[in-house]
């Protein structure tokens, strides 16, 4: 999955002020009718906030008695979301570590494969002194992509094309709140067979392009206002059946804040479910040359054929990056408009 290496954990904190989710069905709704778009393939930066915190590792812990193991002995599982201990709705790592502090048994509302279950812990005291529960937790992730799609009517974008997973399960991360922000590519790691190439940049954290609303395993969607980032024409988009093999384009950004039309093969079109629709190969020189062909961080790189927006670039193929896999846009607009 293209950019799945970029992507790090940050340090845990929640950002205030969910939006508004009529607000958020109107706009992926409109996105999901929208007839043209404007193609952007322009990298940002993005911050994903988990809702709750994910456990992504089980542990021993050391204390005066001996090993012990209360989160695996409670029954939590690795991917499981801890959404709340003893009533209180937990926000960050810290907080749900300072929530333990008090000694005695925790009650957890937990939500695993969709559902909600209610555990009951029993902290223990750590040799440092503090109350453990033995369970590694992530609450937010940071990391590199592209955008594919601008609606000017509703002010909604599409992005990456894939869902954020957590790079320790492999899950998809719950979206408790996160946003977007201007990023300019400073180098690229060249890609070869065995070892993807990588973009690297650097985030303007000042200021926030816009809000997500969704992550999905199709993409992420969120909103912002119209600005050079997304500026341009907007492009009819294409149904599955207008979509044919042969020649097509995508618009990347891997140097500066330069976007560039590259030359690109539509090889096969495969199933029209998930994110793995198209089959690509890279045919431009110049693309090779840079950056040897797909590399992370430029996943959601919009593809352009006939006139019309056919998907975005989703993953690299390890053995040879000249290869990789497209989504349709269509059905990153049906991933809008189901949230």
């Amino acid at each position: 999955m293209i950019g799945q290496n970029t992507w790090r954990r940050t340090a845990a904190f929640f950002l205030s002020g969910l939006l508004c989710t009529s607000s958020l069905l109107g706009q992926s709704a409109a996105a999901l009718t929208a007839e043209e778009l404007v193609p952007v393939g322009h990298t940002i930066g993005i911050k994903l906030f988990a809702e709750g915190v994910v456990v992504i590792g089980l542990a021993e812990v050391e204390t005066g008695s001996g090993v012990l193991t209360p989160g695996a002995d409670c029954g939590l599982q690795v991917g499981d979301v801890i959404e709340a201990a003893n009533g209180k709705e937990v926000e960050s790592s810290e907080q749900f570590a300072a929530l333990l502090q008090c000694g005695g048994t925790v009650e957890l509302d937990v939500t695993r494969d969709g559902k909600d279950l209610l555990l009951s812990a029993e902290p223990v005291l750590g040799q440092d002194g503090t109350w453990r529960l033995g369970a590694w937790i992530r609450d937010s992730m940071a990391g590199i992509g592209t955008v594919t799609f601008y609606d000017p009517a509703t002010g909604s974008f599409g992005a990456l094309g894939h869902g954020i997973t957590d790079t320790d399960t492999g899950l998809l991360m719950p979206l408790g709140d996160g946003s977007v922000m201007h990023a300019s590519v400073k180098a690229v790691k060249r890609g070869s067979a065995g070892d993807p190439g990588e973009l690297k940049g650097s985030f303007d954290l000042a200021h926030d392009l816009g809000a997500l609303y969704a992550n999905t395993e199709q993409g992420v969607f969120g909103s912002m206002e119209l600005s050079e980032l997304t500026e341009g024409d907007a492009v009819p988009v294409a149904r599955v059946g207008e979509v044919r093999l042969g020649a097509a384009e995508i618009l990347s950004n891997v140097s500066g804040n330069s976007v560039e039309r590259y030359d690109i093969e539509i090889l096969r079109i495969l199933d029209d479910t998930g994110s793995q629709n198209l089959l690509l190969q890279v045919t431009d020189q110049a693309l090779i040359e840079q950056t040897g062909g797909i590399v992370q961080g430029m996943s959601g790189s919009p593809i352009l054929q006939d006139g019309r927006i056919v998907g975005a670039v989703t993953h690299v193929m390890v053995n040879d990056p000249t290869k990789g896999y497209g989504i349709l846009i269509e059905n990153m607009l049906k991933a809008a408009g189901d949230v």
